[in-house]
């Protein structure tokens, strides 16, 4: 338990240090909650063969879920932006595969990786859209929308909790849309199938 609590406080002084270098990349003071990153995780692919892609995973909470609900880590794919939350990711993780890169290169990232990854079963993206300009968020949108295998989800959340959605997700089908009060800030986990 006391190993859990440091490993915790370490994770949230290296999230609050980055986020003080960029908040508009980082979007968050702290890593996501235990209940947003199990809220996000419930939506893994039923086929244990498809992979996941995790974009903006920071410290790791929501993939530690992901695993925790069942994802076998090789199955994970995970683009991080940040070189320290990378190499962080890389330690508690090693099985994964941990890319350092923009996001909005995920096309050419997975194509580049040492597998090429044709396609995913969902995407989790803890990116913080919204602080986006909308052509930007669109253009995420379609690289998703392009990467997710059939009936793949796009699982998304966003500290804005109107229950309207990004209209970037306007070419998905939306599944569900739950706000999750036990998290700082209280997010919405909108989730959008292709």
């Amino acid at each position: 338990m006391a190993k859990k609590l440091i490993a915790a406080l370490t994770d949230s002084s290296l999230f609050l240090r980055e986020w003080l270098v960029n908040p508009q990349r980082t979007g968050a003071v702290t890593p996501s909650s235990p209940k947003l990153a199990a809220a996000m995780a419930r939506w893994l692919p039923s086929d244990p063969e498809s992979y996941v892609l995790e974009l903006g995973p920071g410290t790791g909470a929501v993939t530690q879920a992901l695993i925790e609900h069942g994802l076998r880590e090789e199955r994970l794919v995970a683009i991080e932006n940040n070189p320290k939350l990378a190499r962080r990711l890389r330690q508690r993780f090693p099985r994964a595969h941990i890319i350092t890169g923009d996001a909005w290169h995920l096309d050419v990232l997975l194509r580049q990786h040492d597998e090429p990854i044709e396609s995913v079963g969902a995407v989790i993206s803890s990116l913080p859209l919204l602080n986006f300009p909308a052509a930007e968020a669109d253009t995420l949108a379609e690289k998703i929308r392009a990467i997710l295998e059939h009936g793949g989800k796009w699982v998304q959340y966003s500290y804005h909790l109107g229950n309207g959605h990004h209209k970037s997700a306007t070419r998905f089908h939306r599944l569900a849309s739950k706000i999750v009060w036990l998290n700082l800030p209280p997010a919405r986990v909108n989730v959008y199938q292709k």
